[in-house]
């Protein structure tokens, strides 16, 4: 077989799956964008929404009434547990009840366990940080429940956020002694 041509298949292959994987991506986003925070080990927004049956089994486990219904504005969303880490965070439980409790696969604790979750991404606003004008406070790296592997001080006593180790829970924003608080979680892309 001629190598050139093999070559020129194999080019048009992977530049097609990676059209037809962007394609789809896109599609996901317009039909059911992802709008709010989902409980830990849920699956993407397109199965998610297939698979979970709006039971409340999650939300009936977590011990600490993070999880709650997305309202009826929601759309397709509607009735789907959703955390608002804004009136309470996920508290990082070690045994992820709420995933276990998933009986449709909607939610399942992943083979990692949190190393594996990313339910937002942590931004720091300096401006608004005291430590950045000279006051010790460190309530957001005490407040962390992943510790310093997500949230760390510097030397300085600032905080420093480790997005790889971040599992995007919320417990240092509601922590957080600023109002509004120096520490922001939007969704995972």
């Amino acid at each position: 077989m001629d190598t050139r041509a093999h070559d020129r298949r194999g080019f048009f292959r992977d530049a097609f799956g990676r059209l037809l994987h962007e394609v789809t991506v896109r599609t996901e986003r317009r039909v059911a964008p992802r709008r709010y925070f989902r409980p830990p080990g849920a699956a993407d927004e397109i199965s998610f929404l297939a698979s979970c049956t709006r039971c409340g089994d999650c939300i009936a486990v977590c011990p600490v009434q993070a999880i709650i219904k997305a309202p009826p504005a929601a759309g397709l969303a509607a009735g789907t547990p959703i955390i608002d880490p804004g009136i309470q965070a996920c508290v990082v439980c070690a045994e992820m009840p709420c995933a276990r409790a998933c009986e449709t696969g909607a939610l399942v604790p992943p083979p990692g366990g949190w190393d594996e979750v990313h339910m937002g991404v942590l931004e720091l606003d300096p401006e608004r940080c005291i430590t950045f004008q000279g006051v010790a406070c460190g309530v957001c790296a005490r407040a962390c429940p992943v510790g310093e592997k997500a949230l760390a001080l510097d030397a300085g006593g600032r905080p420093v956020i480790r997005p790889e180790g971040c599992v995007g829970c919320g417990v240092c924003v509601t922590a957080c002694v600023t109002s509004p608080s120096s520490l922001r979680l939007s969704l995972v892309p």
